[in-house]
């Protein structure tokens, strides 16, 4: 059963969101779900945690590539080191 909500996005990123559903063939509404259901169904504890190259995969005519930094853990081990003094 479909249910409507509400929100705001930046305009720009609107038109972009629309005109990328339209040439897939797709409803905005039901690119949006799809993207939340694939977000929420791994129930990742935070946004660093999902591997977006999952669902860009998904809706990609071709390979997606993800590439990240490695998280920095400098300022965190420098805590743990002086919380052992």
């Amino acid at each position: 059963m479909d249910a409507k909500i509400t929100l705001s996005f930046d305009e720009k990123i609107i038109a972009r969101a629309k005109k990328y559903a339209e040439k897939n063939n797709i409803s905005l509404s039901r690119l949006m779900e799809f993207v939340l259901d694939n977000i929420t169904h791994h129930q990742y504890q935070s946004l660093e945690e999902m591997p977006i190259a999952e669902w860009v995969n998904k809706l990609a005519e071709g390979n997606a590539e993800y590439l990240s930094k490695p998280k920095n853990y400098t300022k965190q081990k420098q805590e743990f080191r002086n919380r052992k003094k």
